[in-house]
């Protein structure tokens, strides 16, 4: 017999863990969309390194608020649009799955406007034109591509994530006052600085991540063809825990790429005086000068990467839930014949944002209204979900632990100020 090889052995190791993970690492990614992108850069440029720790104190609101949608996905083998329609009243329903879709259309818009204007900023040409490809590419990919191998194209694309550590590393950076920054909450009671929290808040925590994730691990059951984890309680503590692990891993991905471009634009626009950024394809131009071409085109080819990863989730956590609503035949494994409607709210909802791009929509006027719907959205949308996951006739023995209760009280009370001070500010 051949002696084992530790490095091969690692290597198996870390593949194996790659593959378990999946709508955790997906969602989590997706949230570092190109208007994320926009704000983390805002951030970075207005304030250097003083707002870092957001992430940090971010990072466990929106984990127990994710775990709590995956749970209520795994458990009840159904959506949170469906669990709505099942157990809450249906106004409820219609208010929450408009605004979602209002809300996710605008967001679709501002991403792929901001891709088409990074892929002109890299080769030139019309930016127009490119974000309607973008738009053609997503729906295609989202339509024809089998759920297992979407799945691993998505997975895949959360590399492109990774750009943003290459341009931290590209440039000069005061790694004692990057940590500092990072690690000790410097809070300054100021209007631009309550905005900013407010922003990042909404940006970490928005609510089409709690209906793609819960969809995703319903998709997840049928594809490996498990049964709901509610019909059988005794056992259901190993895919629990695959859950928690792949929420907290991808949730800390995620929240450690935002901390990068924090630091990334602190370091460098900031540094030189660029303190104001409207989009995230303009953080990536006003670090040309001042960072040079490679951590440029590392940045610009960052944005293209995750908004080709960020639209389809949007696209996709509208279809779920316009879907559940009217109980439609739903799901990504689902062939094009077979669930219609669904792949039709996809197409509708990714066109109807690159619609928005040749209307002259205002990328900052954009990314506001779409925070205002996710404000007015997310506060009750949790609560909701706390409701959801408290109830015994809904989850069976599988309700919340207590550690996750008391999490996503406070992660939904953070929320409900975080609203309140968008409107107040």
């Amino acid at each position: 017999m051949e002696p084992s090889n530790p490095a091969s052995a690692m290597s198996r190791a870390r593949f194996r863990f790659f593959g378990r993970l999946g709508p955790g690492l997906i969602t989590g990614a997706a949230d570092d969309d190109p208007g994320g992108i926009a704000t983390y850069s805002q951030v970075g440029a207005q304030f250097g390194y003083s707002l870092a720790w957001t992430m940090l104190f971010s990072y466990p609101l929106m984990a127990v608020t994710q775990g709590i949608s995956a749970g209520i996905g795994a458990v009840t083998g159904q959506g949170i649009a469906r669990n709505l329609r099942r157990h809450y009243s249906p106004w409820l329903l219609r208010f929450a799955v408009l605004l979602l879709l209002v809300a996710n259309v605008i967001n679709i818009g501002a991403d792929l406007g901001a891709m088409g204007a990074s892929l002109e900023l890299l080769i030139g040409g019309p930016h127009h034109l490119y974000a309607f490809f973008f738009a053609l590419l997503c729906i295609l990919l989202e339509v024809f591509v089998s759920y297992r191998r979407y799945v691993t194209v998505l997975k895949w694309l959360t590399v492109s994530l990774l750009a943003y550590v290459a341009v931290v590393l590209s440039v000069h950076v005061p790694w004692a006052t990057a940590l500092y920054g990072a690690l000790v909450p410097q809070i300054v009671f100021d209007g631009d600085h309550a905005m900013a929290l407010v922003a990042v808040l909404g940006t970490t925590i928005s609510p089409y991540l709690f209906f793609w994730q819960a969809g995703e691990e319903v998709e997840e059951q049928r594809r490996e063809h498990w049964q709901r984890l509610g019909a059988h309680p005794l056992t259901a503590g190993h895919q629990l825990a695959r859950i928690e692990s792949d929420t907290l891993f991808g949730m800390g991905y995620s929240n450690l790429v935002a901390v990068f471009i924090i630091i990334a634009t602190a370091a460098t626009l900031h540094a030189n005086g660029i303190t104001q950024i409207q989009t995230s394809s303009q953080a990536a131009e006003a670090l040309r000068p001042v960072a040079g071409e490679f951590a440029f085109a590392v940045f610009a080819g960052g944005i293209i990467g995750t908004g080709m990863l960020a639209v389809p989730v949007l696209a996709g956590s509208a279809a779920y839930a316009v879907a559940e609503m009217f109980e439609w035949p739903e799901g990504l494994d689902r062939r094009l014949q077979d669930a219609r409607g669904f792949y039709g709210t996809i197409a509708l909802a990714t066109l109807g944002g690159a619609i928005l791009t040749f209307v002259g929509l205002d990328p900052i006027r954009a990314l506001y209204w779409s925070a205002v719907v996710n404000g007015i959205l997310a506060a009750p949308l949790m609560a909701i979900m706390m409701m959801i996951a408290m109830n015994p006739r809904i989850m069976g023995r599988l309700t919340l632990p207590r550690w996750m209760v008391v999490g996503g009280v406070l992660a939904t009370a953070v929320m409900a100020a975080a609203s309140i001070g968008f409107f107040v500010l």
